[in-house]
């Protein structure tokens, strides 16, 4: 059931491409063309991103114990530079995160994020 339930699709996509730059941190690729755009933006930010009961740390940290036990590395990439934008996470916690999830996702993935977190930070935090 939708949070907002009088809301108009001009209202989701609005909600949802806010959502989306504060998900991401940067506008994305603009207002994009099709269905699939459509759908991730009025459904996937304006309802399920937006709900109150989780933040969007909450939501981030999730995201990114999903797709590290998927081995999905290019979307990791993504969720960790956004997340060190954002501020959703600091350089230590992103450390942390790596230490917690290598012994759930196993040593070799741990290995890459190890890589992906630390690569992300000299390039981000270090002039």
């Amino acid at each position: 059931m939708s949070d907002h339930p009088n809301d108009t699709a001009r209202d989701r996509r609005t909600r949802g491409l806010e959502i989306m730059k504060r998900v991401y941190g940067r506008d994305q690729a603009g207002d994009g063309p099709g269905d699939f755009f459509g759908m991730t933006v009025e459904h996937l930010f304006a309802e399920v991103w937006s709900r109150d009961t989780l933040s969007m740390r909450d939501r981030r940290m999730l995201l990114l114990g999903l797709l590290v036990g998927q081995g999905m590395d290019d979307a990791v990439g993504l969720q960790l530079d956004a997340a060190l934008r954002t501020g959703d996470l600091t350089p230590d916690e992103l450390r942390e995160v790596v230490v917690f999830l290598t012994h759930y996702a196993g040593w070799p993935r741990g290995a890459k994020l190890n890589s992906q977190v630390e690569d992300l930070i000299a390039r981000v935090m270090e002039p």
